[in-house]
This record gives structure tokens, sequence and C-alpha cells, in this order.
């Protein structure tokens, strides 16, 4: 009898290599703050709160300064989620609030943007941080929906640790037209990998194309 292949974990994003190589970093403040108190949700809206400060300074045109604060505020949704593991709770809204301060942040960040290129009447950029807007928000979309229906949908070139990387850098630099124009491309390209990749899924499950 032929033995059935053993599941494949699924594949490690850029995100959880960073959590793993910044452990040494994050967990002393993650206990840090568990020790006094604090709650992982208070700290997933504080890094969203720093980020409207962020976004606030882009919108006004200090966009060298608006990508620092939201450089700093990076490390925030990791640390949330050490302070989780550490108390042991896994706590099913607590990752609701984590998930949607993320979509939050960055939305805020895409409109902070806009309101920028459209009050120096830039429309050709105004394009740009549409399409950059609706990919990042697709390609958690897919994953998430994915997952609902059993599916793995992880992959591709540009998750959300991704666009931080590309964005806060070209802002502070003083290019950020140059990494939203990579974001609105590849963000892109990356949600449709992933509706691909869950296509391919669904071919080889028996009754997948039927869930609703």
């Amino acid at each position: 009898m032929q033995s059935e292949p053993a599941p494949t974990q699924p594949r490690l994003t850029l995100s959880d290599r960073f959590r793993k190589w910044f452990k040494w970093f994050l967990d002393p403040i993650a206990a840090a703050l568990n020790r006094a108190g604090v709650h992982p949700n208070t700290v997933s809206i504080f890094g969203f709160l720093g980020t409207v400060v962020g976004a606030y300074l882009v919108a006004i045109g200090q966009i060298r300064w608006g990508g620092l604060v939201i450089l700093l505020m990076a490390p925030v949704d990791a640390i949330d989620g050490s302070m989780a593991r550490q108390r042991g709770v896994k706590s099913r809204f607590g990752a609701f609030v984590d998930s949607v301060t993320d979509r939050y942040s960055e939305l805020v960040v895409y409109f902070a943007f806009l309101i920028y290129y459209t009050g120096i009447g830039d429309r050709p950029m105004s394009l740009v941080v549409f399409l950059a807007a609706a990919g990042s928000l697709l390609v958690s979309y897919i994953r998430a929906r994915a997952e609902a229906v059993s599916f793995d949908a992880r992959g591709g070139l540009l998750s959300r640790l991704e666009r931080y990387l590309i964005l806060c850098p070209s802002m502070i630099l003083g290019v950020a037209w140059i990494g939203l124009a990579i974001i609105a491309l590849l963000a892109n390209i990356t949600a449709l990998q992933r509706i691909y990749a869950v296509r391919r899924q669904a071919a080889g499950t028996p009754g997948a194309e039927h869930v609703h």
C-alpha cells in the first residue's frame, strides 16, 4: 500500500523570517510590555496611530519625515505578536485587530499620498497611488479569502513587509514616486500570482471549485 505524502508546510514569508531573525530584539521588548500590563491590542492601535502621524506628514509634503516615522512604526506589528505568544493566549480577536490595523495603516499612507499628489496637480502619480493601494489591498484580501476556504496564498513577490521595505527608504531618500511605482506594478503582479496559486490548488482538490 502506497503511503500518503506528508502535508507540506506553508512557505515562510519574509515577515515570518524577520520575526525569527530579530527574535532576540523583539522578545525582550514584548516581555517588558507584558510585565507593565500593556495589552497586545493596545500596541497594535499605537502602531496604527503612529502611522497616522507619518501619513499626516506625507499629506503636508514632509515626505522624508513621514517615511522615517512610518519606518519606526514598522516593528510594532511584530512586537504585538510576540507579546501574544509570550502570554500563551491565542486570541482570534487579537489576530483580527492586528490584521485590520495593518490594512488601515497601509491605506492611510496611500490616502496621504493621494492628498499630496492631487494637491500639487500630479494626476499620473495620483493614478499610481491608486494602483499601489489597490494592489496592496488585493494581496492581503486574496490571502485571507484563500485561507478561509483552506487554500494557501502566502507566496508572491511583494508581501506587506516587502512593500514597506520599498516605500519607506524611497520616501526617506526623496524618491517616493519610484517606490510607489514599483509597488503599483509588483503588488498587482503578486495578487495575480496568488490567484494563480489558488487556482492550481483548486484544480487538484475535488469539489473545491464549488466552495462559496
